[in-house]
């Protein structure tokens, strides 16, 4: 490492004023945390400390820093060919969605385990439920269609003592359905979740990638790359996040009044009007947008009740009262 004295770093102020990563990352910390994270830590083209973001070891071995010195996760890791999420957008969503559940409790964010969180999708890496235990107290069921990814989220779970109270996985059977066969009878979740797949194909989603590492210049690194950003369920369904996202909303009314909010995020703009179409059509309450960005990114959360005022009211007194 150069001893050249290191930029004071830029704060990332798109990010949700309570994320922990506004101030970037700090390697030394990280190291310290995670000592394999160094051999991966190099001066980039700006002479500050980086890592090769086209390397799935260097991202894996980052996002174990990250959760084990911000988030206390001591175990972390993902099959081969797993997504391997970034861990400051994925604690963006989180923030933005304890302010909604803030806002009818009298701005005050609604903390511990009687708070119940259902996270669709969860994926073999189980971290939007890692970060919400961690920062709010939260409990989380945390679903999937793929039997390896809930074999994974598991074996995160079982190795940390607070997930392992906190968080459970449930395997959905039905690729055809979200909520069905997961929401148990007269069981309620104060929110859903949900990082729906994106493309619609697996063909669209694999020239997605190639221009994204394009634009980053890493060709000579990106077939690895692609054998490591995501399986199937995770990249794509057919009709792509709007197909998706259409049927979780119309399955959303099966449940109405067992869940406060659902939610879900929406990352192309065009796919707005057709949600907005759906959630009319269902006749939901209430629907909220919420506009997030992380880096060049822009991305928003759309989250929807089917709870009149009275309702919500109710909720609040009967479920988050300590």
């Amino acid at each position: 490492m150069s001893p050249t004295p290191k930029p004071i770093p830029v704060e990332k102020e798109n990010l949700h004023p309570r994320n922990l990563h506004r101030q970037g990352y700090d390697f030394g910390l990280l190291i310290k945390t995670t000592p394999q994270l160094a051999e991966f830590v190099k001066l980039n083209q700006y002479q500050t400390e980086s890592i090769d973001f086209s390397d799935p070891d260097a991202v894996k071995a980052l996002n174990k820093a990250l959760l084990k010195q911000f988030y206390g996760v001591n175990y972390w890791d993902i099959p081969a060919g797993y997504l391997c999420p970034p861990i400051p957008g994925r604690a963006d969503y989180i923030h933005y969605m304890a302010d909604l559940l803030g806002e009818v409790n009298n701005g005050v964010i609604p903390t511990g385990e009687q708070i119940k969180v259902l996270d669709i999708g969860t994926g073999a890496n189980c971290v939007y439920p890692l970060i919400g235990n961690s920062v709010y107290g939260w409990q989380f069921v945390g679903t999937d269609i793929d039997p390896v990814a809930i074999n994974s989220a598991n074996k995160i779970i079982a190795e940390n003592p607070q997930a392992k109270i906190n968080i459970t996985c449930r395997l959905q059977t039905n690729s055809a359905d979200v909520f069905k066969r997961i929401i148990k009878q007269d069981e309620v979740f104060d929110l859903t979740i949900c990082n729906p797949p994106f493309h619609a194909s697996w063909q669209e989603a694999q020239a997605g990638t190639n221009r994204k590492w394009d634009n980053l210049n890493n060709a000579k690194s990106q077939k690895v790359v692609l054998n490591f950003g995501g399986k199937n369920t995770e990249l794509w369904c057919p009709g792509g996040e709007a197909a998706f996202i259409r049927r979780m909303i119309e399955q959303s009314a099966l449940f109405a009044k067992n869940v406060f909010w659902f939610s879900t995020l929406v990352s192309k703009k065009d796919t707005l009007a057709g949600v907005y179409k759906a959630l009319r059509k269902v006749a939901a309450t209430d629907i909220k947008t919420i506009s997030m960005s992380q880096g060049q990114k822009v991305s928003r959360a759309v989250a929807w009740t089917f709870l009149n005022e009275a309702e919500q009211i109710a909720w609040r007194n009967n479920y988050w009262q300590k």
